[in-house]
């Protein structure tokens, strides 16, 4: 199934979902089309690729200076699926700071590997495995997990 972007009342993005989670939406009443695919229709419904709210959701939180709580899939998200090292398809999640030397889960220390690189670095940092950073991690913006 293909992901459908929901889009809050102001038409700020809010989430992606399921296509079937989607279709429930309009059916309930609680979104309207936003865009669909032409020519395509489930039922009487077009085919949506977005939705907006038909009432705004307050997401004050949103805009909190930390930004979204950290996650696996938020960094897989934020680095594209790239690998920050070789800049290959990306599968797993590295500690630039490595756990066992009191790493923690934060943007700011974790960035998207493949599996040989993130097994080449090992419990080392990065100077130490003389492996350079691609990237610079920072904490991403929620509209940007969103369209990812």
């Amino acid at each position: 199934m293909t992901d459908v972007l929901v889009l809050n009342a102001d038409e700020m993005p809010l989430q992606r979902v399921s296509l079937r989670h989607a279709i429930r939406m309009l059916v309930r009443q609680v979104a309207e089309v936003a865009e669909a695919q032409p020519d395509k229709l489930i039922g009487v419904y077009p085919m949506p690729t977005a939705v907006r709210l038909v009432r705004y959701v307050v997401t004050r939180w949103r805009h909190a200076r930390t930004g979204p709580a950290w996650s696996k899939q938020g960094v897989l998200k934020r680095d594209n699926r790239r690998c920050a090292y070789c800049a290959g398809r990306a599968d797993t999640v590295d500690h630039i700071l490595p756990v066992s030397r009191a790493g923690r889960n934060t943007w700011a220390n974790t960035v998207a590997a493949c599996s040989p690189c993130n097994q080449r670095k090992a419990d080392r940092t990065p100077d130490e495995a003389r492996m350079r950073l691609l990237v610079q991690p920072a904490t991403p913006a929620w509209a940007t997990l969103a369209h990812r």
